[in-house]
């Protein structure tokens, strides 16, 4: 009998799915912060980042859906969320575990953003680093082709996509604020 390999490489695919909309929803946070391009409006940044976001939870569903109907890894739902438990690779599969957790915790923080406050909702998304983090750890120790070039190319794309506006955003090199439309009209 051989083995069917449809839903690991659907697993896969939808752990890397997820961490490229993590990755796309953290690049737009930070678009939405250090605002870099003046023409972008904050709203429509803001929908698209909260849509994107909806995307990687819904792929990190798939994922998990998918492990639980993969048979070479018994896993069960409980695996899936409690960090640790499952047979395969604990502690690089409880990193994954925690790290869709808090995925799924700054989703819902939009939700309670005025309840909770802006304050806290900003420190509360430092958090996001350590998620992308985790997932990439997670999918690197735990994914069982993580040998293989090019899905060590994906993790690096993913992690230089994070890290290039981080680091813009966090360079402490002086910006000019752009010129409101009356000013550039008046010189």
């Amino acid at each position: 009998m051989t083995h069917d390999p449809t839903f690991w490489i659907i697993s896969r695919a939808a752990g890397f799915t997820s961490l490229g909309m993590l990755a796309t929803t953290m690049v737009l946070g930070i678009v939405l912060r250090a605002r870099p391009f003046q023409r972008l409006k904050p709203a429509q940044v803001m929908e698209v980042h909260r849509f994107v976001s909806l995307l990687g939870i819904l792929a990190l569903g798939v994922h998990g859906v998918s492990l639980l109907l993969d048979k070479t890894v018994q896993l069960s739902p409980l695996d899936l969320v409690v960090p640790g438990i499952a047979p395969y690779r604990p502690l690089w599969t409880g990193i994954g575990v925690v790290a869709g957790e808090l995925m799924i915790l700054l989703h819902l923080s939009f939700r309670y953003r005025n309840r909770i406050g802006v304050r806290v909702w900003r420190r509360m998304h430092w958090a996001a680093y350590g998620t992308i983090v985790g997932g990439a750890l997670h999918g690197l120790l735990a994914g069982s082709d993580s040998n293989r070039p090019f899905v060590l190319g994906i993790y690096a794309v993913l992690l230089v996509m994070v890290a290039t506006p981080l680091a813009w955003r966090i360079m402490p090199v002086k910006r000019t604020p752009a010129r409101k439309p009356a000013q550039a009209a008046a010189s």
